[in-house]
């Protein structure tokens, strides 16, 4: 019986083949090619196509998407320009204020628009490739402890998440969270082979650099990989916690290093902290990034989730949110598989000694998928169904061990029957997803539950099956529980995606307001998409239809925001236009894409008119800030549209106490300001809630002269109303 206490030498039934190690007169194509001089022939070759595909699959029609999320783009272009907003992560060159998130996610991007110049493939290959790159990672974990077929089919169930490959294609900070946190989990399982501490500390390393991609969430499996490493590691307890020791300092230095340089930094010369009420990273660490997100008490946010059973702004709380209308599609094909796997490999496991790398390892990756997914579930605060690509790494890697493991030990009765029974899960759970979704391939959700459960029954035999037989049986299953993510994830790279907040699969696969059953949950919901203005196309190319202007019950956003502006399947192009194609703020007009025009929403951003881009662009050199506007959104459609910076007063929401009234006055004063973009934030209108964006707003249009172009309406700064 194989034990995984040392790394396998064979794939299970392969024939060894003894060629000499990899050296210096080995070409390295054929190193590469060829792979360990153990493996089978075909593993390396087999490993090479898992991840051209992924490559090919993820590229595909990259270029619809725009500028994804212009909130991020805008501050990809500010760190292409310059780099002060390039080391802070500012949303404009001018430095005003930087995005809600530290910078480590923008870095790759900007380096790849100062390279290939501004555009949709120079801000999302990098992440493409990060997603390819974690494919790689979760792959080597599994094949280090199982067969290369378990890595592979790791690999391959991570290729094909819908959430993963929608945050693998979008600029938001989570495709470079989920490598390094892969990468963790991946060098601590080294440490723990052979107790290693250089394992340890560029696990702690991965870590702390992911703090600086989205801050505490990084932090979420920590409990796991620490305890996981005091108990089971092959070295004195003594030794154990110097080494964990050793990795804390060096998540410290690697995460620590830049928010130390932040808070240091006189604040009157560097940009203002966004997300943040006092100018403060650790406020914004600990408050809006932190603590908020748990409790859903964040200041100047929109407002948080609902308890157990009961409905929020950012869905319902409980046990079963991923697998609930909004989330289930995004994440949860083989999370009841991989649970059910991961209890077995945990049972296989039991009687094995302390130091077991087998074991070990389903409890770093177990632990990660289980901690990150109960935090998820009962988080109160802002809460997006995107955030769950955190956990397809784990789930992949779980699926992958625990389905090596069981093949391994299919002979034993108990092995053959939850081999069979995480696959009968896989496509009784899979059939309820795409139920959910009546009109999308009806017939795949047949295929799904039939060839699941028909190669379930085979693999409960499959001990005693001929081996061509049994390899067949199992074929037929992995197909059928893939089927359904596949599905969505192919009709997910068919679209493009942009705004703050997507989702993957086709239109009405993430539904707000219920639990389960058809589209909506009980009583009906209205989609994300809805929600947030985000009409997507629909698989025949055609506008899906949003329902819903606001949140569950048709209400807005907290202070009356008019609804989103829904887009059409038209994203933005490379000029930074973003065709709309519904009812706008007010003074929204037809623009010369045919959409509405008008000023952008909270999530969405604006469709910048010709005119308006020649106006802006007028003497631009003359000005540190060709325009301000409230909120983020519409600021950074403007700057993408036009190449230069404008200021986004208020930050992400417009709440932000950024710049200050007297602050602005000094800006406008010195002559650094050109234009005031009417419209954009929390408000509406002229926006800003009762806060500094709203005395901003007031003192503007009092004192300045109004200029209207095509739908926009701007205030010249350079000009009094009296003049």
């Amino acid at each position: 019986m194989t034990t995984h206490d040392a790394p396998p030498t064979t794939a299970p039934g392969a024939t060894t083949v003894r060629e000499p190690a990899a050296g210096p007169g080995l070409p390295f194509v054929r190193r590469l090619w060829r792979g360990r001089p153990e493996d089978p022939r075909w593993a390396r070759p087999a490993l090479l196509v898992l991840l051209a595909a992924t490559l090919l699959l993820y590229l595909y029609g990259l270029g619809a998407s725009g500028y994804a999320n212009s909130f991020y783009s805008a501050a990809v272009q500010a760190g292409s320009t310059s780099w002060k907003a390039f080391f802070f992560g500012s949303l404009d060159a001018g430095n005003a204020i930087t995005v809600d998130k530290p910078p480590a996610a923008l870095w790759p991007m900007a380096l790849s628009v100062r390279l290939f110049g501004l555009n949709s493939w120079a801000i999302l290959a990098p992440e493409v490739l990060m997603g390819v790159a974690t494919v790689a990672v979760v792959y080597a974990a599994v094949r280090r402890r199982f067969s290369p077929v378990a890595g592979l089919v790791a690999g391959t169930v991570l290729a094909l998440t819908p959430v993963a490959a929608l945050m693998f294609r979008f600029n938001n900070p989570d495709a470079l969270l989920a490598l390094l946190m892969s990468a963790a989990c991946y060098l601590v399982v080294r440490a723990l082979e052979d107790g290693r501490t250089k394992w340890l500390v560029w696990a702690g390393t991965a870590v702390g650099f992911a703090f600086l991609a989205k801050t505490l969430q990084a932090f979420l499996i920590l409990p796991a990989l620490a305890v996981v490493y005091a108990v089971c590691a092959p070295v004195p307890l003594r030794r154990r916690f110097a080494q964990l020791a050793a990795a804390t300092l060096a998540l410290v230095v690697s995460g620590g290093w830049w928010v130390a340089v932040v808070e240091l930094w006189p604040a009157s010369s560097r940009p203002y902290i966004g997300g943040s009420q006092h100018n403060s990273f650790l406020e914004l660490t600990f408050g809006y990034n932190g603590l908020g997100r748990l409790n859903g008490e964040e200041t100047g946010s929109v407002g948080g989730g609902g308890g157990p059973g009961g409905g929020g702004r950012w869905g319902e709380t409980g046990w079963d949110r991923m697998f609930d209308s909004e989330i289930g599609g995004q994440i949860s094909w083989l999370l009841p598989t991989a649970l059910i796997l991961l209890a077995a490999g945990l049972v296989a496991t039991r009687g094995a000694r302390r130091t077991s790398v087998t074991r070990a390892s389903f409890l770093v990756w177990g632990g990660s998928l289980l901690t990150t997914m109960v935090v998820f579930s009962y988080m109160a605060g802002i809460f997006h169904q995107y955030y769950t690509v955190a956990l397809a790494p784990y789930l992949a890697a779980v699926t992958g061990m625990g389905a090596g493991l069981l093949w391994e030990r299919r002979r034993a009765g108990w092995a053959a029957v939850t081999l069979a029974a995480s696959l009968v899960a896989a496509a009784a759970w899979g059939y309820v997803l795409l139920h959910r979704t009546p009109d999308y391939l009806p017939w795949l959700r047949w295929l799904v539950l039939v060839g699941g459960l028909a190669a379930a029954l085979g693999l409960v035999f499959a001990g005693r099956l001929p081996r061509r037989l049994a390899r067949a049986t199992a074929a037929v299953g992995l197909v059928a529980a893939l089927a359904g993510p596949a599905a969505y994830t192919l009709s997910t790279v068919r679209q493009g995606h942009t705004g703050s907040i997507v989702t993957a699969g086709p239109a009405g696969a993430s539904m707000m307001g219920g639990r389960g059953g058809g589209p909506g949950g009980p009583g009906g919901g209205r989609t994300w998409e809805g929600m947030t203005g985000q009409g997507r196309q629909n698989q025949q190319g055609q506008q899906g239809q949003p329902n819903g202007n606001g949140f569950p019950g048709g209400g807005g956003f907290p202070g009356g925001m008019p609804g989103q502006n829904p887009q059409n399947g038209n994203p933005q192009d490379g000029t930074g236009q973003n065709p709309q194609n519904g009812t706008g703020f007010p003074g929204g007009g037809r623009t010369r894409e045919g959409g509405m025009g008008g000023v952008g929403g909270l999530l969405n951003g604006a469709n910048v008119p010709a005119e308006a881009e020649k106006l802006l662009e007028e003497d631009a050199g003359d000005y540190t800030w060709v325009a301000a506007s409230i909120g983020s959104q519409n600021a950074a459609s403007y700057q993408l549209a036009t190449g230069e910076a404008v200021m986004a007063i208020g930050g992400f929401n417009g709440t932000d106490p950024s710049p200050t009234l007297a602050q602005f006055e000094k800006y406008v004063e010195d002559g650094r300001i050109h234009y005031f973009i009417a419209g954009g934030g929390m408000g509406g209108g002229t926006g800003g809630g009762n806060g500094t964006a709203s005395e901003i707003s007031s003192w503007v249009q009092s004192t300045f002269r109004k200029v209207t172009v095509g739908s926009a309406t701007f205030y010249d700064l350079t000009r009094k109303a009296a003049d």
